[in-house]
């Protein structure tokens, strides 16, 4: 902060900003210099955005789906039916379907009776209520886990191991540090009731220690080993392709019933399991309708497992459906795996029976996507040289320059927009790498197309042609009427047209040729403005607007030494006026006292 003009009586502040401003000038210059820059670039970039769109879509031109695609009807919805765009336009006859069924397996009575397994429980906790016999001790996999030391963090008589389903044989005992000194617990497993001094209660179905006194914060439950029961079983299946797929499921104890289904749906098996409470009923059934099975197989699902063969019952003998598909196509009976199959790029599909009675699917050609592919091509082009003409044509206001600070403090929102939208108007004028783009884009479309093959070479065969009006610079027109009958009465004609991959220009597609012309510019204007992955320096108006940079940091410096030096002259001046009237002040004190 600066205070200045006690003895003057001037406005110092004001003068040294008058002063400043005319210093100013240049560095004005120079930012509006490096704003234009910056318009500029953003406006190429905006431009080169609309040119890799319309060369994204030209390659989708370049591809046969876009005019090979196929209307699919059925008369009945028994039947329906998906073609690819390889598919021969014909038509089928579906009569006498039988659908493929999906194999199921299912099992009952392995509760006992009076008991009802609970879902949402654990397996292991409720392990009496299975009618299994030995299976059910068999079953079970130990496996050993170390549990780590505990630091209670306050007061507490229990805590939780990591594991339920705990094999109590391989826990005795539990110690634990308090205050420096290690206390034995001993682990009974009747009720948490009959606990004694020193003792800790283990519930064996969640892992829950109980201890017989609280153990205050800070107390260590030091580490130990011990087992708990996991269960393990496998399920095969056969995929379509008559592959075995095996897949091997792997619980804890505590795990529910809901549990194991929930891990078998969502498995990639390609099966989905089922428990019925009411009737403990428990169902196995693949995804994929049909027989996919080895000639050597006697079941299209497999089990592997005491919980799956012994506990649960499942026997493979016992397998429902699994049948084949049989069904009459054109008069000819043949059998297939499943309901879904496919003839000659036709996907078909047996949705139910159908005795007595046909269906009828015919594959044509569907006319309405390739034309509205064509039609949005062609918009999309006009769009793009409506774009780039507008930007080539822009009218140039050399009086409107980008405002500075201070002319923004002066103004408006609205001002602000109106004054920078013809500030920014122009700097594409005339621009030679879009107007030769343009050209080239314009070339393209007037070139036949050598060595066709079908029977049209040329757009204007096909209903496209250019505006007759040459204020819309070369923008084209659909003849939609012509364009309809040209791709149903050659479609093929039509996609060559566009696609056609030949060795030089003339014998090349439209949309190829358009590609590369467009490729061509893209390249150019990221040569000069850039896109967001380059740096400055990788193009010629970030190169420019580096300079521009160093030129404003330099002046900077110059204008803050310039400021500098008029306030050095500045205060000089005051201390001058200030001495000058001192001693004016001290004359007259001396003139009044001799008088």
């Amino acid at each position: 902060m600066r205070v200045s003009g006690f003895a003057s009586g001037m406005d110092i502040d004001q003068m040294v900003s008058d002063l400043m401003k005319a210093e100013r000038i240049p560095m004005n210059k120079l930012s509006q210099k490096k704003q234009l820059l910056e318009w500029k670039r953003d406006d190429y970039r905006e431009l080169n955005k609309l040119l890799t769109d319309f060369r994204n879509l030209s390659f989708d031109m370049t591809m046969q789906r876009t005019y090979s695609q196929k209307q699919v009807t059925s008369s009945s919805t028994k039947v329906s039916a998906m073609a690819s765009s390889t598919a021969a336009n014909a038509t089928y006859t579906i009569s006498d379907v039988t659908v493929a069924t999906a194999a199921s397996n299912s099992s009952s009575g392995f509760v006992k009776a009076g008991e009802t397994l609970d879902a949402t429980k654990g397996i292991w906790e409720q392990r009496n209520v299975f009618n299994s016999g030995d299976a059910l001790d068999n079953m079970w996999t130990t496996k050993t886990v170390t549990q780590s030391d505990v630091t209670l963090a306050s007061d507490t008589t229990s805590m939780k191991l990591a594991k339920g389903a705990v094999d109590a044989n391989s826990l005795t005992e539990v110690v634990v540090d308090i205050g420096g000194v290690d206390k034995t617990f001993s682990v009974i497993t009747t009720s948490e009731a009959d606990l004694q001094a020193n003792q800790v209660f283990l519930d064996e179905n969640t892992g829950k220690l109980t201890f017989s006194e609280t153990l205050i914060a800070g107390s260590t439950v030091k580490g130990f080993d011990y087992n708990h029961f996991a269960l393990d079983f496998s399920m095969t299946i056969y995929n379509q392709q008559g592959t075995a797929v095996n897949q091997v499921f792997s619980f804890d104890g505590t795990e529910s019933m809901d549990g194991v289904i929930s891990k078998i749906n969502t498995s990639n098996l390609g099966v989905t399991a089922f428990f019925d409470e009411p009737s403990n009923t428990f169902i196995v059934t693949k995804k994929e309708a049909g027989t996919f099975k080895e000639a050597t197989a006697t079941s299209e699902i497999t089990f592997e497992g005491l919980f799956l063969t012994s506990v649960l019952g499942l026997d493979e003998a016992n397998e429902q459906g699994g049948d084949p598909a049989q069904v009459t196509i054109n008069g000819v009976t043949t059998t297939r795996d499943s309901n879904t199959f496919s003839i000659n790029g036709v996907t078909f599909t047996l949705n139910e029976y159908m005795v007595g009675e046909s269906a009828v699917v015919t594959i044509n050609n569907d006319t309405d996507k390739t034309f509205n592919a064509v039609k949005n091509y062609i918009e999309k082009y006009n769009e793009l040289i409506e774009k780039i003409n507008g930007k080539t044509s822009e009218a140039v206001y050399r009086d409107y320059k980008p405002l500075t600070n201070e002319d923004r403090d002066s103004l408006s929102e609205k001002q602000i927009e109106q004054w920078e939208e013809k500030a920014r108007s122009g700097l594409l004028r005339n621009d030679s790498i879009l107007s030769s783009g343009l050209s080239k884009l314009r070339a393209n479309f007037y070139e036949p197309l050598s060595g066709a093959t079908g029977a049209f070479n040329q757009l204007a065969q096909i209903g496209i042609s250019t505006s007759p009006n040459y204020l819309e610079k070369g923008k084209l027109i659909i003849n939609e009427t012509k364009l309809r009958e040209a791709i149903t009465k050659d479609s093929a004609s039509v996609m060559e047209l566009f696609t056609a991959n030949g060795t030089d220009q003339s014998s090349q597609g439209l949309a190829r040729r358009l590609r590369e012309s467009v490729g061509t510019t893209i390249k150019q204007i990221e040569s000069r403005a850039g896109n967001t992955m380059r740096t400055n320096q990788q193009f010629t108006l970030g190169r420019e607007l580096g300079e521009v940079d160093r030129r404003i940091s330099t002046f900077e410096m110059r204008l803050q030494q310039k400021e500098d030096r008029y306030w050095r002259q500045f205060t000089a001046m005051e201390k001058a006026i200030n001495v000058s009237n001192n001693q004016s002040m001290q004359l007259m004190s001396q003139f009044y006292n001799n008088g």
